[in-house]
């Protein structure tokens, strides 16, 4: 190999992992931000920016996580239908208890590339509200965050 010449990754060739995360009492935020950094493959010492190097990360019991400070009856999430007036506001602690997945596909999303690349590899992210998931042939490997 040519000392001078630096390295790229090739998608074909990279290793994926799957990751197993366990999301009970775990703060929205700090979760997110180290499963995007799991997602994209910093971690990884051939992370290469324009290819996904990630590894596919499982989290469970969803709808335990927490929020710090008073953000549960004071955060907002919004989207627009595309309607005139069709602004949909949704407090964190209503979606928690309906859609917990949600809370974190949102926090994920917010932290990986605004491209297809992003879009990619948010479909590598799996979220359950509960303790079990189906993804068990892959032999997920237990992660502590």
């Amino acid at each position: 190999m040519d000392i001078n010449k630096s390295f790229m990754a090739k998608e074909p060739e990279v290793e994926k992992k799957w990751l197993l995360v366990d999301a009970a009492d775990k703060v929205v935020g700090r979760l997110a931000s180290e499963i995007a950094r799991r997602l994209r493959g910093k971690h990884k010492a051939i992370f290469t920016p324009h290819c996904d190097t990630g590894d596919y990360v499982i989290v469970i019991n969803a709808d335990k996580v927490r929020f710090t400070g008073r953000k549960l009856e004071d955060k907002i999430y919004r989207h627009y239908t595309g309607f005139i007036g069709g602004l949909k506001e949704t407090a964190a602690k209503t979606l928690l208890e309906k859609k917990p997945r949600d809370v974190i596909m949102r926090a994920v999303r917010g932290m990986l590339p605004k491209n297809s690349l992003g879009r990619r590899q948010l479909t590598k992210l799996k979220v359950y509200a509960g303790p079990t998931h189906p993804h068990a042939p892959q032999k997920p490997e237990l992660i502590e965050l």
